[in-house]
């Protein structure tokens, strides 16, 4: 079996002090704000599982029948040696892309969980014994520096994460994957797309609830790791279609006023009723705004690819 390496190039602390930069930033600002990240905690990771099974939750499947049908031509396109996914959790879905690259080499998975990132490399050598699994402990969105690797290398960003970044954070994010690419290397991108609001909205509010109990536990990640007091029953889960920005808003209402307090921070957080704390944009895309991006960034996008509905897209670009 080929070895199982793991390199972790974020301190043992990273995710302690990064928490607590975001709490204090975000909640002490008007409007109050947390990151996404915070929510795949072990129970937020199997709430967001339960989301890609409901009927209202489309990318998922969408982005998986792409790959399904699509990854023989992505491998053709590349044939890549090297395969590093951004962000990689699972790695459930990168196995269309591992079975069509014949001559791949090298996995590097790339994600700030090392649980995830063992298991998911385990379970992959025991499937595919002659892959070199190296997995990477980082934060994709800073400063990120790739082992070497043989090349070509294909660089993927799935599920649309893309979209959890606000503009100025994309444009970086895109300038900084241009600048890790190699001459025939490329990067392999999933967006949502602009659609109906309806079907929008009903992704991120189902009708069970599921979503709701998944943006509300990154209070339970506070309370835990925070020594904070929110009660999550507290707080109502909205989900808002906002078409100036066009990106879906995920909050947290306060259903009356309240004083929250974090003791970990020596901190008071006063909400009124009503009031919005913001735990994920989701930016869909329309196809020239992609193009305009990754141009923007220096890359040139070579192949558009989308599944039957149209619902969901993955483009594969090149160093411009």
């Amino acid at each position: 079996m080929s070895p199982f390496h793991v390199t972790r190039t974020l301190p043992e602390d990273a995710s302690s002090a990064a928490l607590r930069a975001d709490v204090l930033h975000g909640l002490t600002r008007l409007p109050k704000t947390l990151p996404p990240k915070w929510f795949y905690d072990a129970r937020g990771s199997a709430l967001f599982e339960e989301i890609t099974a409901l009927a209202e939750y489309y990318p998922t499947r969408a982005e998986r029948e792409i790959l399904r049908d699509r990854a023989p031509e992505i491998a053709a396109a590349t044939g890549a040696r090297t395969l590093v996914e951004l962000g990689s959790g699972s790695s459930e879905k990168t196995r269309y892309l591992l079975d069509a690259l014949t001559g791949l080499e090298t996995y590097l998975p790339v994600d700030v969980s090392e649980s995830a990132l063992t298991l998911a490399g385990e379970a992959l050598l025991a499937e595919r014994p002659g892959l070199d699994v190296h997995a990477l402990i980082a934060d994709f969105t800073r400063d990120l520096t790739l082992p070497e690797a043989p090349g070509p290398r294909l660089v993927a960003f799935l599920g649309g994460t893309i979209g959890n970044l606000l503009p100025p954070e994309r444009a970086a994010f895109l300038s900084a994957v241009r600048a890790l690419l190699a001459p025939g290397d490329a990067l392999l991108l999933g967006t949502d797309l602009v659609k109906e609001e309806e079907v929008l909205v009903a992704a991120y509010d189902d009708a069970v609830g599921v979503t709701a109990a998944f943006n509300k536990n990154v209070l339970s990640v506070v309370n835990r790791e925070l020594a904070a007091d929110f009660h999550p029953d507290a707080f109502s889960h909205v989900a808002l279609w906002e078409p100036e920005h066009e990106w879906i808003e995920m909050r947290l209402r306060s259903r009356t006023a309240q004083t929250v307090k974090i003791r970990a921070l020596d901190l008071a957080v006063d909400f009124a009723a009503g009031e919005d704390l913001r735990t994920e944009v989701s930016a869909k895309f329309r196809p020239e705004g992609v193009r305009a991006e990754l141009a923007a960034a220096g890359l040139r996008r070579t192949h558009w690819w989308t599944d039957a509905a149209g619902r969901f897209a993955l483009s594969l670009s090149a160093a411009a």
